[in-house]
């Protein structure tokens, strides 16, 4: 498993020029950083001397202590383990640059100068600095070490470390900041040692442009900024700073603080990694004029898995945990479904669809997204015909609440029961009755399919399927029962989703506020395909997720193996950080198990599903997302999750 790679953007205090205060600040958070387990520290532009020493810069005692406190950092860190990159301004043959020193273990790695150099408004960086195109040089004599000098140097984390790029300040404000031709020579990690003072809503701005530059480049990007300290004469600092993976913002200080402060997060590289592998658009930039050739500086860091990752991992990831974003994500999810729908009744000109209405929750999000089509053509929502088709193991609580749900929406609905053509069918195949078999379970969802079927030709209307993307993962659907339809609306939608958008509709009343007290019970109901028959309490059964495993647990494997393509041992680990100790390791394995077993033996039904709306970042359409022979071994996987038994 690719390891995790624990970053901070840390903003010590300083005082204007005093490199010897300033030095033992940074040494002091050098080692908070250590005792945090951090393997990549950054820290703001000039954050030796300060930023706003002006006119200071000329002086030679200022720019000699800058590189006496260099020296004195790299002696006091020989015995760290961890990537420094620190803010210095550098006298190299008459000129002087703004320059990122990267150091490990005492040893200077190399000197990056700025590239582009603010000189308007408040800035005035080239009457003291030039800029790094300046730079004839491969390498000087600083620091009594020979060092690397130039804007063409990546650094190389050895083994499962990144390649990091280095860019300071205004070089990510450029149309073409140098981080992008160094995410283009292989650069994953972008560090940023930036002094942006602070005007009103400027924060904004600043973190549009470096997530948008994490974003483009597919890298992880860390940008630390002066803090209030470095406040003097007209400007104000506030150090605000982040930490950006493919364009996300996982970690953002607040600004104006007193105290100094490490913003620390931990980075996954495989996740990028697979984003670049899935961008076929990235290699062609490099190819097509991006390409610049970079000097790598190898760094043998060494890195941990942490028992504990200093990022979330959520239990449900397909769905942002902010209110407003996840509000937006349902209300999204749900008219792509709707219109999904709406579009294809309108190009076959069917003013009519049919559904099974089951009352649990997978025919009630079907049913929903039914109506609104409805609605958003302008037709009756009369032309919904719902069919309740009550079999040996339907119970009194999902019947009830399918025959309201459908009056309450103003649909058609119809009450067909299968028991009678169902003991007919048995005696024509010569199945025994009170053998509960596959047989016995799967000539219901085949009979209700059926009568779906013909209704929908008697009314010139279409079938709209109820099942849902985990169904289709796990192949927890009869081939041509409830496999098949004539568009499968919620095909794209997870069943945690599924739950999820039920809930959303009643909460909000997106199709009306009468609706809402069913909606709750149905969500409150456990997902059962009632084909057996109940207890005698009128009970079911059956209990999918006693069958197939918890749901919650289904979908997150899922995501990150449809998603990013993540081995067994990882996906554990990451599971257990979300769920924490609701589940043993043990137990993990053996769902994951389970998962690649049905997943890997299922396809052939996915092969042949219908149509259906694509909802979230992933898919198992085989025309769209997802093509994979329907013979393919799961040994690999299985093998790698025995392994980790023993």
């Amino acid at each position: 498993m690719l390891a995790y790679v624990r970053v901070a953007a840390c903003v010590p205090k300083l005082v204007v020029a005093d490199c010897s205060y300033n030095i033992e600040r940074i040494l002091e958070m050098v080692k908070k950083a250590h005792e945090e387990q951090v393997n990549v520290l950054v820290f703001p532009e000039l954050s030796i001397t300060g930023y706003t020493c002006a006119d200071l810069f000329f002086q030679g005692s200022l720019i000699q202590g800058a590189e006496d406190a260099l020296s004195y950092l790299l002696k006091e860190t020989k015995e760290i383990d961890m990537v420094i990159a620190v803010g210095i301004p550098v006298d190299v043959r008459n000129q002087l640059f703004n320059c990122a020193a990267i150091c490990h273990k005492g040893k200077l790695l190399g000197l990056v100068p700025k590239m582009y150099l603010p000189n308007s408004g408040e800035f005035n960086e080239r009457r003291w600095f030039s800029p790094a195109y300046d730079t004839p040089w491969d390498s000087i004599n600083y620091c009594s070490q020979n060092v690397p000098f130039g804007n063409n140097i990546l650094f190389n984390c050895l083994g499962e470390g990144p390649v990091i790029g280095v860019e300071l300040c205004q070089d990510v404000w450029e149309p073409i900041p140098p981080s992008s031709y160094q995410a283009l020579a292989g650069a994953n990690l972008i560090l940023n040692l930036s002094a942006s003072n602070e005007i009103f809503s400027k924060q904004n701005v600043r973190r549009s442009i470096v997530t948008g530059q994490s974003s483009r480049t597919v890298c992880a990007y860390v940008y630390s900024s002066s803090g209030i300290w470095e406040s003097t004469t007209d400007l104000v600092f506030a150090g605000h700073s982040l930490i950006c993976e493919n364009g996300v913002v996982l970690a953002e200080s607040k600004r104006f603080q007193w105290d100094e402060y490490l913003l620390i997060h931990d980075l996954d590289f495989e996740l990028i990694q697979k984003e670049r592998q899935k961008n076929n658009g990235f290699m062609a930039c490099a190819n097509n004029g991006g390409f610049r050739a970079f000097r790598f500086i190898d760094i043998d860091l060494k890195l941990e898995i942490h028992d504990t990752l200093k990022r979330s991992v959520k239990q449900n990831p397909f769905m942002p945990e902010d209110k407003s974003d996840f509000d937006k994500a349902c209300e999204d999810i749900f008219n792509i479904q709707s219109i999904g729908l709406a579009r294809r009744l309108d190009h076959i000109k069917a003013k009519k669809c049919v559904l099974a209405v089951s009352g649990g929750l997978d025919s009630t999000l079907a049913l929903l997204a039914a109506v609104k089509a409805m609605d958003s053509l302008g037709l009756p929502r009369e032309n919904v015909i719902g069919i309740t088709m009550p079999g040996f193991g339907t119970t009194g609580r999902t019947h009830a609440n399918a025959l309201k749900l459908m009056e309450a929406l103003g649909i058609t609905f119809r009450e067909i029961s299968i028991k009678d053509a169902c003991i007919q069918h048995f005696k024509d195949i010569g199945q025994v009755q009170d053998n509960f078999d596959v047989t016995f379970e799967n000539a219901q969802a085949r009979e209700r399919t059926q009568i779906a079927m013909d209704i929908a030709n008697m009314e010139g209307g279409l079938v709209v399927g109820t099942g849902d993307m985990s169904e289709l993962a796990l192949g927890f659907t009869t081939y041509n029962g409830d496999h098949m339809s004539m568009y499968s609306v919620n095909c794209g939608v997870p069943k945690t989703l599924v739950r999820i958008m039920v809930k959303w509709v009643a909460d909000n009343a997106v199709l009306g506020e009468e609706i809402a007290p069913t909606l709750y019970d149905i969500t409150a109901t456990p997902v059962s395909p009632e084909l057996l028959p109940a207890d005698e309490k009128g009970v079911s059964n059956q209990i999918t997720e006693e069958i197939i495993g918890p749901y919650e647990v289904n979908d997150f494997f899922m995501y990150y193996i449809l998603d990013y393509g993540f081995a067994p041992d990882k996906i554990i680990y990451l599971a257990r950080q979300a769920f924490g100790d609701k589940y043993t390791k043990k137990q993990f394995i053996i769902m994951l198990k389970n998962f690649y077993k049905r997943f890997f033996t299922q396809q052939y039904k996915r092969s042949c599903a219908p149509d259906g709306p694509k909802a979230v970042e992933i898919g198992l359409s085989p025309r769209g997302d997802w093509r994979m022979p329907s013979d393919a071994s799961y040994n690999i996987w299985v093998k790698a999750l025995e392994a980790m038994e023993e």
